[in-house]
């Protein structure tokens, strides 16, 4: 049995049927873990999200900021751009069906065996195991009720609050909560959080370091996490382990299995976005 943590799929269904084939996935025997982002920019949103849902009882998946933005269009009926792929997604005929299941997926996964914690971008600088775990039940817990969904969805958009305090109530608290686990990659020095730069480490404005690098969650357990392509899988942390490595952008698109650590990589059939 291994478990196999891939990263960012974002449409890229094909490379990731053939990651899979490439790792000898078997579903008899075998688990995945999903780190986030399964829709938008690629071609084929619609075949990852009904792959995952066909086999949702071998998979555990975590929300990325591109699965919460489709969340969000559905419940809020929002119109996208006539080009966009996600239109697939919002006019198939088992739309509710996927959308019901996406929403209820986690933000954090945790399993003491493997000793991995999973989210899509990370662990805030302040936050330790279990309150991460803590504040991802939070929000799992909104997201579980259709109608508290569709009330936070309303304004699950914005920058603030960009700095953790425990005081935080209402939308602010989940409003922090997401953009932590979803959207985070640097950090200012005294833990808030920055939108601004995506860059390479090293590239970034003068104060800000990626989050890895000021969190102490690597003391407690080891961190798998994507969102951040630019890092091209490299994060220079002990048990932080980056593995968003920008297939739509034309890279790759890489597993990481936990039990070992070994990792695995196909190329991009094309460059999608």
């Amino acid at each position: 049995m291994a478990t196999y943590a891939i990263g960012d799929i974002q449409g890229c269904y094909d490379e990731f049927r053939l990651l899979l084939s490439k790792v000898q996935f078997n579903p008899a025997n075998d688990r995945l873990w999903l780190a986030g982002d399964l829709v938008s920019r690629g071609p084929k949103s619609l075949e990852v999200l009904n792959y995952a849902y066909e086999h949702q009882d071998l998979i555990e998946v975590v929300l990325g900021n591109h699965d919460l933005h489709l969340l969000a269009t559905y419940y809020n009926q929002s119109k996208l751009p006539k080009k966009d792929d996600l239109n697939r997604v919002l006019k198939a005929s088992n739309c509710q069906q996927l959308m019901e299941w996406l929403r209820k997926q986690s933000l954090a996964v945790y399993d003491k065996s493997l000793d991995f914690l999973m989210t899509h971008a990370g662990v805030p600088p302040e936050w330790n195991l279990d309150q991460t775990l803590a504040c991802a039940y939070e929000l799992e817990e909104v997201l579980a009720d259709k109608d508290s969904a569709t009330h936070f969805f309303k304004h699950m958009y914005g920058n603030k609050p960009d700095h953790w305090n425990k005081k935080l109530q209402g939308i602010d608290r989940l409003r922090f909560i997401t953009n932590a686990l979803t959207r985070m990659r640097f950090c200012h020095q005294h833990g808030s959080l920055d939108f601004k730069s995506k860059s390479t480490p090293g590239k970034q404005a003068k104060g800000l370091s990626p989050w890895f690098e000021l969190s102490n969650i690597g003391l407690e357990a080891r961190v798998v996490f994507g969102h951040w392509a630019a890092l091209e899988g490299k994060a220079k942390a002990k048990n932080i382990y980056a593995i968003d490595t920008g297939c739509v952008w034309g890279n790759k698109l890489t597993a990481l299995r936990l039990e070992d650590q070994k990792r695995f990589h196909v190329k991009a059939l094309r460059r999608w976005a």
